[in-house]
């Protein structure tokens, strides 16, 4: 792969708050972005160079805006994987339609995460209220979770069976969608790899990184993860076995159950994000190499950057919905560094910006 040049044009799909991020790393590089994104109000457009404002599916915008770009991402999972096929025919789309591909349904996730020696949840694909009373009558374990097979993210598409007569209620929740089944994981904690692999197959992990959640979204993230150096590695080793299976290029994220077991921690694979990820934005301020310059760096052909800590330690702090009103307060603090997404409209759940903070010693 050729390194593109300062002065290259990235073409990110996607304009929301990691496109912008995406576009500002890329800036800092000395490569320019264009955003294309059917809302009009896309925060990332703000940083671009240019934006185009059409549907994923239009053909004709799409050709257009190959022809003005050197290479292709995108910054969310949720782009439909047709798109980003027909545009690899005209221009190169790191990462490829095959990790999107993989990476949009459960099934498919799960299944190479135990074809590559990982643990998961057991599971089963439902994709009518009849089989998933069977699969039930078959054995299947309660307390479960039943999930929309794609397009769920924090907390959304997923319905607890906690006991047979909710059955009705959570199939009715996936509203007639392929769904999977997954058995309930006791975990102590979430940790996620992220991670990114070059074209030339180099790869790079940060430290593996701790999240907390509140009501489905993620709150904090905090690096490095309280784990034995023994079960991060196992983490860091599994990731790489994902991202080599798929000719991944770019940076990715596996999302990781923490479960004891006889006095030491295994890892159950959760999901796997085929992008720059919510719990690596601490990277930005406490890493040598932030997430979105790494992401950039392996689209754009270049060598992968060091992902040391710069502190012993980082946390980040999503500030979701009104908390965005505190960015006075945020920004007098000392060693506070605040990231305002830009969008105009504050609505409950919404992730509007967040703060990361260096640690002057290791969690513990």
């Amino acid at each position: 792969m050729t390194a593109l040049p300062p002065g290259s044009t990235i073409g990110i799909l996607g304009g929301g708050q990691l496109g912008r991020m995406l576009a500002m790393a890329a800036a800092r590089l000395g490569l320019k972005s264009h955003i294309y994104a059917p809302e009009a109000e896309s925060p990332a457009f703000d940083v671009a160079c240019a934006h185009t404002i059409a549907a994923y599916e239009d053909e004709s915008r799409l050709i257009a805006f190959a022809k003005a770009i050197d290479v292709a991402t995108y910054e969310f999972e949720n782009i439909p994987v047709e798109t980003v096929k027909f545009l690899s025919e005209h221009i190169p789309v790191r990462p490829g339609p095959k990790a999107l591909a993989c990476a949009q349904d459960r099934i498919n996730e799960k299944s190479l995460a135990r074809e590559l020696g990982a643990m998961t949840a057991d599971f089963a694909p439902i994709d009518s209220l009849d089989a998933l009373e069977k699969v039930l009558d078959d054995g299947f374990p309660i307390p479960a979770v039943l999930k929309t097979r794609r397009f769920g993210y924090d907390g959304k598409g997923q319905a607890k069976i906690t006991k047979r007569e909710d059955v009705n209620r959570a199939w009715a929740e996936m509203r007639d969608q392929p769904s999977i089944l997954e058995s309930f994981v006791d975990f102590r904690a979430e940790v996620s790899v992220v991670a990114a692999r070059a074209g030339d197959g180099s790869f790079a992990a940060f430290e593996v990184t701790e999240n907390e959640h509140r009501d489905h979204i993620l709150y904090r993230s905090l690096a490095p993860a309280r784990l034995a150096p023994d079960v991060a590695e196992e983490a860091v080793a599994i990731a790489r076995r994902i991202a080599e299976r798929l000719a991944y290029v770019g940076v990715f994220a596996i999302e990781f159950f923490v479960v004891p077991e006889n006095g030491r921690d295994r890892l159950f694979v959760n999901e796997m994000a085929p992008r720059v990820h919510n719990s690596g934005h601490w990277t930005i301020d406490g890493a040598l190499t932030s997430q979105f310059e790494q992401h950039i760096r392996a689209v754009a052909g270049w060598p992968l950057g060091a992902t040391a800590l710069k502190a012993a330690g980082a946390e980040m702090i999503n500030l979701i919905g009104d908390d965005i009103s505190a960015w006075q307060q945020i920004a007098a603090e000392p060693g506070a560094f605040l990231h305002h997404y830009g969008k105009k409209e504050v609505r409950p759940g919404r992730k509007m910006g967040h703060v990361n903070r260096l640690l002057a010693r290791a969690p513990a």
